[in-house]
């Protein structure tokens, strides 16, 4: 049985790294484009509205993380999300931000309703 190879990076700073990749705008919104599958660039293009340079400095940021995969044909090249769990912890973000949205926007109604002391 071959034997496993040992990671000495702590997980949490693995974790860390992979939240520096999706710490930008263009980056999140590109995987948002991603969840409902393979796009070849040119469609990534004309839906993000940015330069092919700036995109593909971006693409390459999240291919190192491991997010997404490159596959070329002839002269296409098409992005994928590399594990469909990405499409998960996109979705948790979500879920995440609207709960606490949520608590900000009860709390200014609690805020609202209190009279003001003078």
């Amino acid at each position: 049985m071959p034997e496993r190879a040992v990671v000495e990076t702590p997980i949490y700073e693995i974790k860390a790294e992979l939240f520096k990749a999706l710490g930008h705008p263009v980056r999140v919104r590109t995987l948002e484009l991603l969840v409902t599958g393979a796009q070849p660039v040119s469609a990534l293009l004309a839906d993000l509205g940015l330069e092919a340079s700036h995109l593909s400095q971006h693409l390459a940021v999240l291919r190192r993380a491991g997010v997404v995969t490159k596959v070329r044909a002839g002269n296409t090249v098409t992005y994928a999300l590399a594990d469909p769990c990405v499409a998960d912890l996109l979705s948790a973000a979500r879920s995440f931000l609207l709960h606490r949205l949520g608590e900000t926007n009860d709390a200014l109604a609690d805020l609202a309703e209190t009279p003001e002391q003078a």
